[in-house]
C-alpha cells in the first residue's frame, strides 16, 4: 500500500485529488503579514468521517459572546463550538437560505439577525433557542413597485434600527425600526458615485464616531470596463452618502468589523483585511488559479487548504482568530488561528 507521503507527493505530481479526509490530516498554512498574519487549522469543523457537516454554503458566519460560531447554510444555521464540533442547528424552512447573518447582544439575549434572499425577508431569532421574533418582509408603505424583493444584507444600529439590503433586485436598502416599522429606504440601481450594482453586503463600521454604513457594492463596473471593481462605500444611518471607502476590490460579499479592522471576503477566491485608515493590511487565501476563483462547484476533495475558492462570509472572535465562509456546493467553513 503506498503511504500517506507518497501520496502526496503523488497526487500533486499528478494532479489528482485525494480524498476528503486528506483536509484533516495536512499541516497548518500561514498566511498574511505582519500583525495580520493567521495558520489555518486543518479539518476544523469537519465530521469525525473528515467529510463537511453543513452542506452547500452560501451564507455568513458570526460569533456570539461564548465564542460559538454560527455559519448559514442553504439548509439553515449550524452552531459550532471554538474547536470545531457542532454543538446545535437551527434547520428548515423558517432558517433556510440566509444569506447574510448578524448577531447583536440585547436585553433579553443573544439575537440573530438574517436576510433570506430567496425568502424576500429579513428576520430575527434567539441565537440559543431559535426563536423567531421578527420577520421583515418587503414595505408596501415604501410606495415603491417592484417586480421582485430579493435581500442579501443586514445590519442593526445602537438604537436597534434595522437595515435590510435589497441587493439581489432593486439595490434599494431600507431602514425600518426595531419593531420592523418601515422607516425610509435609500440606493438606487447603476453604476454612478451614490449608486449600487448589487449591495451585496453590510455592516454597522463601528471604526468611526458616529457609526456607520460600511456597504459592499459587489459588481461596480466603472465605465469603458468589462469587470466589476467592487467597492466600499460609507453611508450615514440617516441614508446620506458619505464617501467612497475604497475600490477595485474584485467582489466584495461581505464585511466584518474588530476594533479598527475589518474583513472583507472578495468572491474571487480571497480575504482582504483594511485597518481603520482603509488602507490593506494583508491578503489571505488568494486562489491562483483562475478556473477555480467565484467557483461554487469546487467538490471538498478539491479544496486546498489555505487557498479559498469564493470567499463570502467571515468573522473574528475575541482573541482576533478569523471565521471565514466559502461560497461553496460542499459547504465550507475556514478557521484562521491570529498568530501573536
Amino acid at each position: 500500500m503506498m503511504s500517506r507521503s507518497l501520496a502526496v507527493v503523488f497526487a500533486v505530481a499528478f494532479g489528482v485529488s485525494l480524498p476528503a479526509v486528506a483536509a484533516e490530516k495536512a499541516k497548518p498554512v500561514r498566511m498574511g503579514c505582519g500583525v495580520m498574519t493567521f495558520d489555518t487549522v486543518p479539518g476544523w469543523g469537519l465530521g469525525e468521517d473528515g467529510k463537511s457537516q453543513i452542506g452547500p454554503t452560501h451564507g455568513g458566519v458570526v460569533v456570539d459572546k461564548a465564542g460559538n460560531i454560527y455559519t448559514s447554510a442553504d439548509n439553515g444555521v449550524h452552531v459550532f463550538s471554538p474547536d470545531g464540533k457542532i454543538i446545535r442547528r437551527f434547520l428548515g424552512d423558517k432558517y433556510s437560505k440566509i444569506h447574510d447573518i448578524e448577531i447583536r447582544d440585547e436585553a433579553d439575549g443573544e439575537f440573530i439577525y438574517g436576510a433570506r434572499n430567496a425568502n424576500a425577508e429579513g428576520i430575527k431569532f434567539n441565537a440559543e433557542t431559535g426563536n423567531i421574533v421578527l420577520k421583515l418582509g418587503f414595505p408596501e408603505e415604501s410606495g415603491l413597485k417592484l417586480e421582485k424583493f430579493n435581500p442579501t444584507a443586514i445590519t442593526v444600529a445602537p438604537n436597534g434600527d434595522i437595515f435590510l439590503a435589497d441587493g439581489y433586485a432593486s439595490d434599494r436598502i431600507f431602514k425600518f425600526d426595531k419593531t420592523g416599522k418601515f422607516l425610509l429606504y435609500f440606493g438606487s440601481k447603476g453604476n454612478g458615485l451614490k449608486e449600487f450594482n448589487t449591495a451585496h453586503g453590510m455592516t454597522l463600521d463601528t471604526r468611526y464616531d458616529p457609526p456607520r454604513l460600511l456597504v459592499c457594492d459587489r459588481n461596480h463596473t466603472p465605465e469603458g470596463l468589462k469587470t466589476p471593481r467592487g467597492r466600499l462605500l460609507h453611508y450615514s444611518l440617516d441614508g446620506e452618502y458619505i464617501d467612497e471607502v475604497v475600490t477595485g476590490l474584485g467582489m466584495p460579499t461581505s464585511a466584518a468589523v474588530q476594533g479598527d479592522y475589518v474583513s472583507v471576503p472578495d468572491l474571487h477566491g480571497r480575504l482582504v483585511i483594511l485597518d481603520k485608515n482603509n488602507t490593506i493590511m494583508a491578503v489571505l487565501g488568494h486562489n491562483p488559479d483562475p478556473a477555480k476563483r467565484v467557483n461554487y462547484n469546487i467538490p471538498q476533495d478539491q479544496w486546498i487548504e489555505g487557498i479559498f475558492s469564493g470567499t463570502h462570509g467571515s468573522n473574528w472572535d475575541k482573541d482576533g482568530n478569523l471565521y471565514v465562509q466559502d461560497w461553496n456546493v460542499s459547504g465550507r467553513i475556514m478557521k484562521l488561528v491570529r498568530v501573536k
